[in-house]
């Protein structure tokens, strides 16, 4: 398994099951943030979702760490009928006992087509009149309306969770730092004409820079490499054998670990020719304060 010896945090537990995404045509995006709540550090999974019938929401968080601990979560749905009230809260509770409240404001939310907002919306997560977790850019109208005062700790993203589709272009937005601007990442395969005839070929860029090219897939359908992006390291693993070997709906998984700052380095190789390209800081932001950062990508196959 993949997952072993990149550190995936074991708070990003997959509770979604593949058939159901397969069978619906979801788009789903699962992020994990590290925060306290009532003086314990906990998880918040907050999970985007969309299909053909419904689109919204849901707000999780763990429980303790003993093995009768269960996930509580909140569920806000976006339904396409004008009366439907685009602003709310809701109240769940942990174990029980810590109440929490989720607040949401989407009167103005500009989605472009996406499963998640880009921007004109909050999403804030409140205990013990604490904002613990505080997404969009509408946080002052987040503050007012909550009446609550910001965390003492910043939340931290730990990892991200996208299930995408598409024939043979795959493409989602990547930040390095929750306060960072937005990276397009992309990954695109090809069938290459050479001597030896027809063989699939993979681009994986940032930004439209090429930061890794694998010739001959069907000899490396698996594989890991390191790059240097924006004095930002990244591990990027991919397994896309049932790409080339399944039939039907199939996905290829990419999984793309950041260790902030960089501190070798870039190793270059002759399959990432701008993998020792590095310059600029991350984002403006000064790279001691970033933590590290995991996506698992899902890249669903339709013929």
């Amino acid at each position: 398994m993949l997952q072993d010896p990149i550190g995936i945090p074991s708070c990003f537990s997959s509770t979604t099951h593949h058939a159901t995404i397969t069978k619906s045509g979801q788009t789903l995006f699962m992020s994990v943030y590290k925060t306290q709540i009532a003086g314990n550090c906990r998880c918040i999974t907050v999970t985007w979702f969309k299909h053909l019938l419904l689109h919204g929401l849901t707000v999780s968080v763990d429980g303790d760490e003993s093995p009768e601990a269960e996930l509580s979560t909140c569920k806000v749905e976006l339904k396409p009928w004008s009366f439907w009230r685009k602003q709310g809260s809701k109240r769940f509770s942990i174990g029980g006992t810590k109440s929490l409240d989720v607040f949401w404001d989407f009167k103005a939310a500009k989605f472009n087509g996406e499963t998640e907002p880009s921007s004109e919306y909050y999403v804030a997560v409140v205990c013990d009149q604490e904002v613990v977790l505080l997404l969009g850019d509408l946080k002052k109208d987040a503050y007012r309306k909550t009446g609550c005062r910001p965390a003492l700790i910043d939340p931290v993203l730990v990892s991200r969770k996208e299930h995408v589709f598409g024939k043979k272009k795959f493409s989602t937005r990547l930040k390095f730092h929750e306060k960072g601007r937005l990276h397009k990442l992309s990954i695109e395969c090809k069938n290459k004409s050479g001597g030896d005839g027809v063989a699939p070929a993979m681009e994986i860029r940032i930004d439209g820079h090429l930061m890794i090219y694998v010739k001959h897939l069907q000899w490396k359908f698996r594989g890991n490499e390191c790059i240097n992006f924006r004095k930002v390291r990244i591990e990027v693993y991919w397994d896309i054998h049932d790409w080339l070997f399944s039939p039907g709906l199939r996905h290829a998984l990419f999984i793309f670990k950041l260790s902030i700052p960089a501190t070798s380095p870039a190793i270059s190789t002759p399959s990432s020719p701008l993998s020792s390209r590095s310059s600029g800081s991350v984002d403006g932001l000064d790279p001691s304060g970033l933590h590290e950062f995991c996506l698992f990508l899902y890249a669903w196959k339709v013929e």
